[in-house]
């Protein structure tokens, strides 16, 4: 029995609750993160195997290396965006991690995140930890599967020889194997349910939050499905904005319309997050794993694409998607998806998947639709559980959470006050340090002050014994002047 370890936020047979997943942060920030991490317990899930979650967050500790040294015989992780600004010290406690294991390593979709025109110049001050995560990995592997195009040259260029670099896409694409799903068609009218996601780095690239005022505007069954903890945390708790008049044209506060109206999902495990997308007759937006999740369900859905991490994957996948650079807000979703060609998606499907499959053959793993019975003790596994769906907005109502609020709220005013009274006395230092500053500055200006009056002084006194020289040295020099002028005038006569 091969015994694997997964990097993921958790397995995708653990029933959470969504406090559970908030207070654990089990989707590492995004939900997005367990479509790729389930996808890929579900193709390693084969007879010979046994697949464990290590959890999303990275313990470097000697003890947990040995630990996982001893236990398991692979470690292998999904990654997504990982060669990215935000995620560099995270990179570099998973290279401490790895540098201390003796047993393969393997690597699946990890990606580099750069603006749309493939510019990976602002990656340069994490260059160093880049090449010291993929030289660990290289280390205890065949080779390192990446997203696309642009992580495969952005890697080449750091100096990794190329056939030691597979292009495998990202594993969420792969949840059903070498088939994927029939795209429905669909007509849109004002009747339809369309699912809208969006993402708040977008912003600076185009008008998101224009996009969605359209869409709920003039589609009244519009949803619109949040993946990020905060959105959870906003859905979970509320806020004061409604009742402060605060506003933001983004949807992350109670006082946005679509929060309001109750139009906010909050989706926690994929197999519930799929399901309900079937109901939807059209997704888009910026999330790539919103999408993703919406065309599992076979569901039509375009991504709006903002930087290389999007843009990469779509050219890979031959996903359908426009740029949302100077792409009008207005832009009606029926439009996107009259153009849209699934086509090419499905057609290129299997030989992607042939591509994934011999990356880990090459690497020692095998998967389940090839060696196993392609998923389907994994499927019935999922389907037994009571998973739950997607979070609503808080009416107020005693939800049953309402235990955990209160005493997150009374650790919360526990923190604050350890925190007040650790400032307060951080204050009380710093006031103490500074009441000795203005005394010893006091003294130093005291000091100053006398070595002025010293120094008056000393010159006074070096002006009077000048005078005295001069009284009583000047007649003698005035005597030897004359003198020597004599002496050389009665040279002259001579």
């Amino acid at each position: 029995m091969k015994r694997i370890l997964l990097r993921s936020g958790k397995s995708p047979f653990r029933v959470a609750t969504p406090t559970e997943f908030i207070h654990q942060d089990l989707i590492g920030t995004n939900t997005g993160n367990l479509l790729f991490s389930d996808s890929a317990h579900k193709m390693l899930s084969t007879p010979d195997t046994e697949v464990t979650s290590n959890g999303i967050r990275t313990d470097p500790s000697a003890r947990r290396a040995a630990e996982i040294n001893e236990r398991y015989d692979v470690f292998v992780v999904p990654l997504a965006n990982a060669f990215r600004p935000s995620f560099h010290a995270s990179l570099d406690r998973l290279s401490t991690l790895i540098e201390q294991l003796t047993i393969p390593v393997v690597v699946l979709g990890v990606g580099a995140q750069a603006p749309d025109d493939y510019d990976t110049g602002w990656l340069k001050p994490m260059e160093a930890s880049a090449k010291r995560f993929v030289s660990a990995v290289l280390d205890r592997s065949a080779s390192i599967g990446v997203r696309g195009e642009l992580t495969a040259s952005y890697l080449k260029d750091l100096g990794f020889p190329a056939d030691r670099i597979d292009i495998i896409g990202c594993p969420s694409m792969f949840l059903y194997g070498d088939t994927f799903p029939e795209i429905r068609e669909a007509e849109l009218t004002e009747a339809s349910r369309l699912a809208l996601n969006l993402s708040p780095d977008a912003i600076p690239v185009g008008d998101v939050s224009g996009v969605a005022r359209h869409a709920w505007e003039r589609y009244p069954h519009l949803t619109y499905y949040a993946q990020n903890l905060d959105d959870a945390e906003l859905l979970l708790w509320g806020d004061t904005t409604p009742e402060s008049g605060r506003e933001d044209a983004f949807p992350l506060q109670l006082s946005h319309d679509l929060l309001r109206e109750n139009k906010v999902r909050m989706p926690l495990d994929p197999a519930t997050w799929i399901d309900e997308l079937r109901a939807y007759d059209f997704a888009y937006g910026t999330r790539l794993h919103g999408n993703i999740a919406a065309l599992l369900a076979g569901t039509p859905a375009v991504l709006l694409s903002h930087d290389s991490r999007t843009l990469e994957l779509c050219r890979y996948f031959d996903l359908p998607y426009r740029s949302l650079a100077g792409l009008p807000a207005e832009t009606d979703p029926r439009e996107l998806y009259e153009t849209a060609d699934f086509s090419a998606l499905r057609k290129g499907h299997r030989e992607r998947f042939e591509r994934i499959v011999a990356f880990l053959d090459r690497n020692d793993l095998e998967n389940t639709y090839s060696h196993g019975d392609r998923g389907a003790a994994f499927d019935a596994r999922l389907a037994a559980l009571d998973l739950p769906p997607s979070m609503p907005v808080w009416d107020g109502s005693d939800d049953g959470h309402m235990r955990y609020r209160i005493a997150r709220l009374r650790e919360r005013l526990a923190a604050s006050d350890t925190k007040l009274a650790t400032t307060s006395a951080k204050l009380a230092a710093a006031e103490q340090r500074a009441t000795e500053t203005a005394r010893r500055l006091d003294t130093a200006r005291q000091e100053l002050t006398d070595t002025r009056e010293r120094l008056a002084a000393l010159e006074r006194r070096v002006s009077g014994i000048e005078k005295r020289a001069m009284v009583r040295i000047g007649p003698a020099l005035r005597r030897r002047l004359r003198g020597w002028v004599g002496w050389g005038g009665g040279r002259k006569t001579r």
